[in-house]
């Protein structure tokens, strides 16, 4: 690991001594990128905020994992991919949905690959999408608030891929079953 620190309640800073609480509550742990994030309590607070936002978007939780899986797989997240398998099991998500994301091969509906399809030209577009590529997102059933509830799980997903690709967060060992490793390509 980098030399960030894992953060306890009591070595982390004030501030974000409440906030790791929360995720003590919430997770019945402090997940490993909470414990590194809450060196700065403004990062940590807002990823718990926009984790929470983008669990009530308009979105099921098969269609939640899969932007939040495409985001953090095209971000090759080693610590991300195997913490959201896990949220998807908790969440009652297929493991075909989980598989395919995590391996990078077809989903098992059309609608949910759009989704996936639209995810991934937001990342590699950096927003810059062409009215067609949302167009054909919108075909696919979807709607322009679902379009923008994408911005906000790209925007918590980079918060913490990059937070873990700075930090080299180790994995939790209920997310330890989970590995994973992008293939190579």
């Amino acid at each position: 690991m980098s030399d960030f620190s894992l953060h306890t309640p009591e070595t982390a800073p004030a501030e974000s001594q409440p906030l790791l609480e929360n995720s003590q509550k919430s997770f019945g742990m402090i997940p490993g990128l909470h414990a590194v994030m809450a060196e700065a309590p403004t990062l940590l607070e807002g990823y718990q905020v926009l984790h929470d936002l983008f669990q009530r978007t308009s979105f099921d939780a098969d269609e939640i994992t899969v932007v939040w899986q495409t985001i953090n797989v095209e971000h090759a997240c080693h610590y991300c991919v195997p913490a959201h398998t896990a949220i998807a099991k908790s969440m009652k998500v297929d493991d075909a949905i989980t598989e395919a994301l995590r391996n990078e091969t077809p989903l098992p509906s059309d609608r949910l690959e759009a989704l996936r399809t639209f995810t991934l030209a937001m990342v590699r577009e950096r927003g810059e999408v062409d009215q067609a590529t949302v167009q054909r997102f919108l075909d696919a059933g979807f709607t322009r608030q679902q379009v923008l509830e994408i911005v906000l799980g790209l925007a918590q997903k980079v918060m913490s891929n990059y937070t873990n690709h700075l930090a080299e967060t180790p994995v939790d060992a209920p997310f330890q079953p989970f590995a994973w490793e992008k293939a190579k390509g």
